[in-house]
């Protein structure tokens, strides 16, 4: 067990350095959210109630860059490019490997949070967070149920060519339709019945308690059993469906 875990660790490291030598991933991770975090920012400012809406979004979209549209470019691309394969004839076990890979999302997503919480604190008035117990626990399950969908939705992907266009088709109307740039309450009800449906929605919305309004995590404990649902709906997909090798019809 030791060593799987040590091997897990050196597999850890050796993501970290890979990631920065992947642009896509470091866009999408670090630069996409900052960005709107920075142009939506300006737009609200001086508007206190518009921001405390935003900081919590731009939080949760920062979990789902770091893990759902990290893992699906990566996955698709190693997978590809055979390393996933040669991977799997090493000595490394599998639940090593993957094992590194997840804390590598999971670095990325504390890293990401951190910056918009200090972003929050020094440009836009957010103070710190309210509750850390609450800010541990959502991004704990942000990041699970968002690395494990990620992880499962690599698996629809035919080739890293179509990769961006995988991610993307679900990434923005998702980040759209759960209110990471407005209040859900104030969408059309249609929306707000679709965004109950998702899990970003009541991340953010925990998110927004730890950070802004202090609503409890047994006020928003419903939500979390949205998040755990859908966890397990990517863990059995993500398992079921994993492949250390790209299709040869691609």
């Amino acid at each position: 067990m030791s060593d799987a875990l040590t091997l897990a660790w050196h597999q850890y490291r050796l993501e970290r350095r890979m990631f920065w030598r992947n642009p896509s991933a470091a866009f999408f991770n670090f630069l996409l959210p900052l960005l709107f975090l920075a142009l939506f920012g300006a737009i609200f400012s001086g508007n206190q109630a518009d921001l405390d809406v935003l900081i919590p979004g731009i939080a949760g979209m920062s979990i789902m860059a770091t893990t759902f549209s990290s893992l699906v470019m990566n996955l698709t691309f190693l997978r590809e490019q055979g390393v996933l394969k040669r991977m799997r004839g090493t000595p490394l076990p599998e639940g090593s490997y993957l094992l590194g890979v997840f804390g590598n999302a999971v670095a990325n997503a504390v890293i990401q949070i951190g910056l918009v919480i200090v972003a929050g604190k020094l440009l836009f008035g957010t103070g710190w967070p309210k509750d850390w117990a609450e800010l541990l626990v959502y991004t704990a399950a942000g990041v699970t149920c968002l690395a494990a969908l990620g992880v499962a939705w690599s698996h629809v992907v035919p080739n890293y060519d179509s990769a961006a266009a995988y991610n993307n088709i679900v990434f923005l109307p998702v980040i759209f339709i759960s209110g990471v740039f407005y209040d859900v309450d104030n969408a059309p009800q249609f929306l707000r019945d679709i965004a109950q449906v998702l899990p970003l929605v009541h991340i953010i919305d925990g998110l927004s308690g730890a950070l802004v309004s202090g609503r409890s995590l047994a006020d928003n404990a419903s939500g979390l059993c949205v998040v755990a649902i859908w966890t397990l709906i990517g863990l059995f997909f993500a398992v079921r469906g994993f492949r250390w090798e790209a299709r040869r019809e691609d």
